[in-house]
């Protein structure tokens, strides 16, 4: 689907148009189907993003709970509101790291730019070790192979590797300052990893 996509960009717009836009999508349909259908394609597009926005957000709350029940110094942020069910520090503390993002962004000429070229290879990395952690639970693990089926293994995963490692060494050298601000955020919390509690055997 995002292949395709991105072909509908490039066969109406081309390589100039999508460079000069700041809203490729709306672009598109503008050509297509004039000013109503850019704009009814920015809606579409609102509320895609809030739906996603959703999922990151409960994804992402989740994740900080389980750091802070592993790492014993962030035990606060691993606590679980009974009420609600739901990890209610762990929202607490990306909601205010969300705003620090938009904050420094607001500062900036390009505000969303720099939070893109801030969170970008944070991001694609992340997806990297997604790929190659499918390589280590498989062999690791009893049953592995049961457990992490892939269509065409080895192969896709490895495809999906490279194609992150390739989008990440791109995001690093087109985005500047901003990239190298968010690798050294992601670079300061490696010493947490020797921090974890011993999981019971």
């Amino acid at each position: 689907m995002s292949l395709a996509i991105n072909f509908a960009y490039l066969h109406v717009l081309g390589l100039d148009g999508i460079r000069d836009s700041e809203a490729v999508g709306a672009a598109m349909m503008r050509v297509v189907a004039g000013d109503t259908g850019a704009t009814v394609m920015s809606v579409v597009i609102v509320f895609s993003t809030l739906t996603t926005l959703n999922g990151l957000i409960i994804t992402g709350a989740r994740s900080s709970y389980a750091l802070g029940r592993d790492v014993g110094a962030l035990r606060s942020v691993g606590t679980w509101q009974r009420q609600g069910s739901t990890p209610a520090n762990a929202l607490l503390l990306q909601g205010a790291v969300s705003a620090v993002l938009v904050v420094f962004g607001a500062f900036t000429r390009t505000g969303f730019r720099t939070m893109v070229a801030y969170t970008s290879p944070v991001f694609w990395f992340f997806m990297l070790l997604v790929a190659l952690s499918l390589y280590v639970f498989r062999r690791r693990e009893t049953g592995g192979e049961s457990h992490y089926r892939v269509p065409l293994y080895p192969v896709t995963p490895a495809l999906f590797a490279l194609s992150c490692l390739w989008v990440l060494c791109s995001s690093l050298l087109d985005a500047g300052r901003g990239s190298v601000v968010g690798v050294a955020v992601l670079l300061a919390g490696t010493p947490l990893l020797f921090l974890r509690a011993p999981r019971p055997r």
